[in-house]
């Protein structure tokens, strides 16, 4: 009977230590989809963003005129679609937008609109913290060509 007991003793134990690995693997994939979902997130804004762009050369900011006020310009169209995302809370406050060129007058029919998204994502985990750090600066762009002129001097 002593000899059955050890047993059941080192399996409880092996278990315990295979659980603990498998259980920090386990956190870690879990950032890390986590991350690639943020990272999906504001790569789907900098697209929506850019194509509101694109169609509407003459509202890249909301100090561009009256028919630009919130949420008619592109950088409030990159900022709702952040917000609107499903299943991925972003903090707005923590994206950055950047839209080149971002004065209409320089943007006529084809120019290229590059909208740049740039989030700060925070690890949960402390494996992965440990590797990566606590936070993970995750970049995404879109670029689509105007289809309208964004200023009467264009050609």
């Amino acid at each position: 009977m002593g000899i059955m007991g050890r047993g059941r003793g080192q399996s409880l134990v092996e278990f315990a230590l295979v659980a603990t690995v498998l259980l920090i693997l386990l956190t870690g994939v879990l950032d890390l989809g986590r991350m690639y979902m943020a990272w999906v997130a504001i790569q789907d804004a900098a697209g929506e963003g850019a194509l509101y762009a694109a169609m509407n050369p003459r509202c890249i900011r909301a100090a561009n005129g009256p028919d630009c006020q919130t949420p008619n310009n592109a950088y409030d169209r990159t900022f709702i679609a952040i917000r609107s995302t499903p299943g991925t809370p972003l903090d707005p406050d923590r994206v950055t937008v950047v839209i080149t060129p971002d004065d209409p007058g320089q943007i006529c029919f084809g120019t290229p609109i590059t909208v740049s998204t740039r989030y700060s994502f925070t690890m949960i985990t402390p494996v992965m913290q440990a590797m990566f750090g606590p936070e993970v600066a995750l970049q995404a762009y879109a670029v689509q060509r105007a289809l309208n002129n964004g200023s009467s001097g264009c050609p």
